[in-house]
Formats: structure tokens, C-alpha cells, sequence
């Protein structure tokens, strides 16, 4: 990682934005994504006790998707008409799968979203991650893949093969990079989000 280009990028982020994701220049930004109070929500909508109801499981995800702004306007639609199509066993599994990436064995839960999730040609990075990392927003990333490859690129990360497969292999390896990155810079810039760090990175490559 090239970390005289971090540093660059936030020394030009401060003189943009003294005071970090707190400066009012950044509030529309952040008032547009709204990523607390969705987060607040997804910690309702997915709490250990609605788990025993995989349809309920599966219509507050697709009305978290149908609300991120995270999400491409493409591929609302489509997934939420995969869960309308869903049969009762791939609800099940589906649901299971996010019980284990939030509350349990996290690689078991991923891997097991993206197999019902390729049934429907929908095993994309963003769809993958979005409920994870609403939910620790702290501590899990939300992987967006152009965003994901230029920063590879920008910061010229080594070891690391971008696929547009979800894989949990390169999850934790691109998040243990992403958390090195973070220990290097303020905790004004995404002191408790994860994403807001994301969009420092992205803003950094965009100027």
C-alpha cells in the first residue's frame, strides 16, 4: 500500500473539509445516504427472533435494498423479484445464510448467500454485502467493485486479484487492508462508519 498517496489524500480531504465527515460541506452527502438511520433500521428488521420467519427474513431484505441508496437503481427490481420467485427451501437457506454471516459463522453465511444468490444471476459484491455492513457499520465494509478496483490500483495494493465473483477470501483480505488504511489516517474521517471511509478513498481518487 502506498502510503505517501494516503497521506496525500488526506491532507487534500482536510482542506476541503476541516472538520473530517462533521464539516457541514459534507452534510447533503451524508443526509442523501442516510446510512444510521438505515442502519437502525436493519438492526430491527433483522434481529435474532425474526430469523424463525424466513419469508419475513427475505421481504426486509429486499425492502433494505429497495431503500439503500447504496444499490443501483438496476438491480432493485431485480431483487425483489427473485424474493417474489423464491421457492420456500431457497427462503429457508437464504435466511439461514444471513443468520450465520451476522450472528455466526460469518464464511458459512457469505458463501452460502452467494449460492442462492448465483440461482438468480445476482451473487454481485453489492448485494452480498449491503445487510453486513448496515449492520456493523464499524466493523464491516460494503464493497462496491469499481470503487474496490481503483482503490487496488490508486494505492497500489499487492496481493490482491479483484473478481467479480464474491468470494469471503478476498472479503477478509481487502478488509484487513481497508482497516490498516484507516488506522493511518484521523478518526475524523469515518470515525463510525465504514463506508464514509470508503468515500474518503474514493474521493481522493476522483480529484
Amino acid at each position: 500500500m502506498n502510503l505517501q498517496k494516503l497521506k496525500e489524500a488526506e491532507a487534500y480531504f482536510f482542506e476541503l473539509y476541516p472538520q473530517g465527515f462533521e464539516d457541514v460541506g459534507l452534510l447533503p452527502i451524508i443526509k442523501r445516504h442516510n446510512t444510521a438511520k438505515i442502519g437502525e433500521q436493519v438492526g430491527e428488521l433483522f434481529a435474532k427472533e425474526n430469523f424463525s420467519q424466513p419469508e419475513l427474513i427475505c421481504e426486509n431484505f429486499a425492502k433494505i435494498v429497495s431503500k439503500s441508496t447504496l444499490i443501483s437503481l438496476f438491480e432493485k427490481p431485480k431483487v425483489r423479484d427473485m424474493i417474489k420467485s423464491m421457492r420456500m427451501e431457497r427462503r429457508d437457506m437464504f435466511a439461514i445464510g444471513l443468520y450465520e454471516l451476522l450472528y455466526g459463522d460469518q464464511k458459512e453465511g457469505f458463501e452460502t448467500l452467494v449460492e442462492v444468490l448465483s440461482f438468480y444471476g445476482l451473487a454481485k459484491w453489492s448485494i452480498v454485502t449491503l445487510i453486513s455492513y448496515y449492520f456493523y457499520r464499524d466493523k464491516e465494509f460494503f464493497i462496491k467493485p469499481t470503487t474496490t478496483k481503483n482503490i487496488i490500483t490508486f494505492f497500489e495494493i499487492e496481493g490482491l486479484a479483484y473478481k467479480s465473483k464474491p468470494s469471503y477470501e478476498f472479503y477478509e483480505k481487502y478488509k484487513k487492508v481497508l482497516e490498516s488504511m484507516r488506522a493511518e489516517v484521523s478518526e475524523k474521517i469515518s470515525p463510525h462508519d465504514n463506508a464514509g471511509f470508503t468515500g474518503f478513498l474514493m474521493m481522493a481518487m476522483e480529484e
